[in-house]
């Protein structure tokens, strides 16, 4: 990240489908709205009370614009950050425009209010295999989060290493 550049995080709901689309150079591009509404509790009335909600546009590159877009659909709860950008033009009749947009860093599923079932996806020029993949845990004679197992110590399994 730059100097001066605004990280935020946001969580909220997909508002529709991510819309994948590629560059003509060939590169992955996705856009999607993240809608984030802030809710109060009201003690008078015992109620939850909706406050406006804040849709903000954001967009993702390569890799990661094809993972949201095999992964997400609209409706999910998603924990999203990266930086804010503003758009700046001018429309049809000449007057001045802008927008803030979010361009995305990393994403995923809110845990929140429901499970998710990670698959780790092969890097192209990564080289494969169990002694270079730090997620597989049936490797032989691993402490099961890609560091080797102390000798004369068990194996860790499938448990974190904290």
């Amino acid at each position: 990240m730059s100097v001066g550049e605004t990280p935020i995080t946001v969580v909220g709901n997909l508002a529709a489908d991510p819309e994948l689309r590629f560059t003509p150079a060939g590169a992955a591009l996705v856009k999607f709205s993240v809608a984030s509404t802030p809710r109060r509790y009201d003690k008078t009335s015992g109620q939850w009370q909706d406050g406006t909600a804040m849709f903000l546009r954001c967009t993702a590159w390569r890799d990661l614009a094809q993972h949201i877009a095999d992964s997400l659909t609209k409706g999910m709860r998603v924990v999203v950050t990266g930086r804010l950008r503003q758009h700046n033009w001018q429309n049809e009749q000449g007057e001045n425009r802008s927008m803030l947009g979010l361009e995305v860093d990393d994403i995923g599923p809110s845990l929140l209010f429901a499970t998710a079932k990670v698959e780790r996806v092969q890097r192209n020029g990564a080289a494969s295999g169990p002694a270079n993949d730090a997620w597989n845990t049936s490797a032989p004679a691993s402490g099961g989060w890609g560091a080797p197992a102390s000798a004369g110590a068990p194996a860790a399994g499938n448990e974190p290493p904290f």
